[in-house]
């Protein structure tokens, strides 16, 4: 399998969906936007993968590229590929598909929960998980789940945590699963001044402290590439 991401800024990295195409023996490539490399043909890859970021999907002003990223993802989509957007690429995509991107009401860094909505348990990207797991956060904004998608997961702190849409083969994430200590680490180091005291903000020790959660959430990144991999080979 093609794997090809698209990542915004040099702190966030692939990290743990890395892992899982090495592992797999898949190919993997990447466009660094923030360094403006080229965007390939979608017909080169088989799996997009959209990284997080610290900027927002409206800021085309601030950050050109994002048009051209957006315009890049539809065709993505329009040619059936495996998409799977984390964070700010889930943003991007809800964006794409019609949905709206908006300040959440409360911002979430940190270790919290994410509960898979009952009627969500049996769709294909969430087989195998359980009821509720753990999942790193750090986001600010959040979206409306576009015309067509599937809710699958929330948090106390965001009622939108999770989308699928096309029968599981496109996929945002809000929360991160694919973070690892190493990449964690960068991003407390490049985005230290968010961890202001909040009631869905953890401090820096408290969140690289956390090696059994980094241990599931990698299990659970492993496990739903498998699921969105079936979905693509299914159709």
């Amino acid at each position: 399998m093609r794997i090809h991401y698209l990542q915004h800024v040099r702190f966030e990295g692939p990290a743990n969906i890395q892992v899982w195409a090495e592992a797999n023996a898949h190919e993997i490539t990447g466009t660094h936007l923030y360094r403006g490399d080229n965007l390939p043909s979608p017909d080169l890859f088989d799996m997009l993968v959209v990284m997080g970021g610290p900027m927002n999907v409206y800021e085309e002003k601030e950050y050109p590229w994002l048009t051209a990223e957006k315009k890049f993802i539809a065709a993505a989509i329009e040619k059936d590929k495996a998409v799977i957007g984390i964070c700010l690429g889930a943003q991007l995509i809800a964006d794409v598909l019609g949905g709206k991107v908006f300040r959440n009401k409360h911002k979430e860094i940190g270790w919290f929960p994410v509960s898979v909505l009952p009627e969500a348990a049996a769709l294909p990207p969430l087989r195998g998980l359980p009821a509720e797991f753990m999942a790193f956060h750090w986001h600010g904004d959040t979206f409306s789940i576009p015309s067509g998608a599937v809710l699958l997961t929330e948090s106390k702190a965001c009622p939108t945590q999770a989308f699928s849409y096309n029968e599981g083969r496109v996929v945002g994430l809000q929360f991160h699963l694919e973070s690892s200590p190493a990449s964690v680490a960068a991003l407390i180091r490049n985005c230290s001044e968010e961890l202001v005291e909040g009631k869905y903000i953890q401090g820096a020790d408290e969140i690289l402290s956390r090696k059994d959660y980094f241990d599931d959430i990698s299990k659970s990144m492993l496990l739903l590439l498998d699921n969105v991999k079936g979905s693509s080979l299914e159709g």
